[in-house]
């Protein structure tokens, strides 16, 4: 019988590893030889990669990183899963940490990433997938009527919370919620001083 403290740690390591893969990086040096991290913002996530190759790449990326975030919490949910009332789903939400602090903070990227958007709503959609799917409407909802995509994120994963409250998930799954949404409304911290000062990039 594998420890809850096994379990946990088990659920930490695996899911950061996963969510160091750097998706977008490995996508634009095996097409265009660039290093994406010299490219725009940075970033490797999908709205940088679209930068470079485009419209569908941005989907692709996007798809793939939600799937990154997904996997690890769906794995701790099914089989590292701890069957205590007080401890409902704590390796899920581990999981679901370390993915966004895998994906901006790759160990096979210097410890450099994206903003664990995509990867973050990959997590809520494997904890609650309606809670997740409204945030990926709503997100959509607002980058196509305001055409800022880091608005669109930061408002999407400031509600997760209140999701997923609404929805009656587990508390620990709404704590969640909170300090992911607070970490990557961080990791935006330069989009909303460009946001304030109106000269973030649209979406074209």
């Amino acid at each position: 019988m594998i420890s809850i403290a096994i379990k946990i740690i088990i659920s930490a390591v695996f899911a950061y590893l996963i969510g160091s893969i750097p998706t977008g990086y490995i996508i634009v040096k095996a097409f265009t030889g660039q290093d994406i991290r010299q490219v725009g913002s940075g970033s490797t996530g999908a709205t940088n990669v679209k930068r470079v190759m485009g419209k569908k790449w941005f989907f692709i990326v996007m798809l793939l990183d939600a799937l990154k975030g997904a996997v690890p919490v769906i794995i701790a949910n099914c089989f590292l899963h701890i069957p205590s009332q007080k401890l409902a789903g704590i390796t899920a939400v581990v999981a679901a940490i370390f993915v966004l602090i895998g994906h901006s903070k790759s160990i096979f990227l210097g410890f450099t990433g994206g903003k664990s958007v995509a990867s973050g709503v990959g997590t809520i959609l494997a904890l609650c997938w309606q809670a997740g799917l409204c945030i990926a409407v709503i997100w959509g909802i607002i980058t196509y009527v305001s055409r800022y995509v880091s608005l669109g994120s930061i408002i999407a994963l400031a509600l997760s919370p209140l999701l997923m409250f609404l929805f009656r998930q587990p508390l620990s799954y709404v704590v969640y919620c909170v300090i992911g949404a607070i970490y990557v409304i961080y990791l935006h911290r330069e989009n909303i001083k460009r946001l304030i000062a109106g000269n973030e990039n649209k979406v074209r």
